[in-house]
C-alpha cells in the first residue's frame, strides 16, 4: 500500500516540475520580476523627491551606526584595558616624559648653528 504523503509529495512535484517548464508561467514570472524592480526604483526616486528615506536609505544607515557602535565599543575595550594596566597615570607620566624629549631635541636643534 503506497504512502499517501509521498504520492502527494511526487504529485506536487510534478506539478511544479510541469509549470517551470510552461513558457507562458516562466514569462510570467519574469515580467512580475521585471515589473516589482521597476515600482521599487519607481518608489524610491519618489521618496527621494519628496526628501524622504527609502527602505534602502534605512537600511544603510543601519548598517553604519552598527558599524560605528561596533568601533566605538573597540575603543572603549582599548581605553579599558589602559586604565586596568595602571590606570592613566602611567600613561599621563608616559606622554609627559615623551614631551620632556620632545622638548629637549627642540631646543637642542634650535641652539645648533645653520650652516
Amino acid at each position: 500500500m503506497p504512502d499517501l504523503s509521498s504520492s502527494a509529495q511526487n504529485a506536487a512535484g510534478s506539478i511544479a516540475k510541469e509549470l517551470l517548464e510552461n513558457p507562458l508561467v516562466t514569462g510570467s514570472i519574469t515580467r512580475v520580476m521585471e515589473f516589482r524592480e521597476r515600482a521599487v526604483a519607481a518608489q524610491e526616486l519618489t521618496l527621494s523627491g519628496l526628501n524622504l528615506p527609502s527602505a534602502a536609505d534605512i537600511e544603510r544607515l543601519t548598517r553604519r551606526v552598527r558599524s560605528v557602535a561596533q568601533r566605538l565599543e573597540g575603543v572603549e575595550d582599548v581605553l579599558d584595558r589602559i586604565e586596568h594596566a595602571g590606570g592613566t597615570a602611567k600613561l599621563e607620566a608616559r606622554l609627559t616624559a615623551i614631551e620632556a624629549q620632545l622638548a629637549e631635541i627642540a631646543s637642542a636643534l634650535s641652539a645648533k648653528p645653520t650652516a
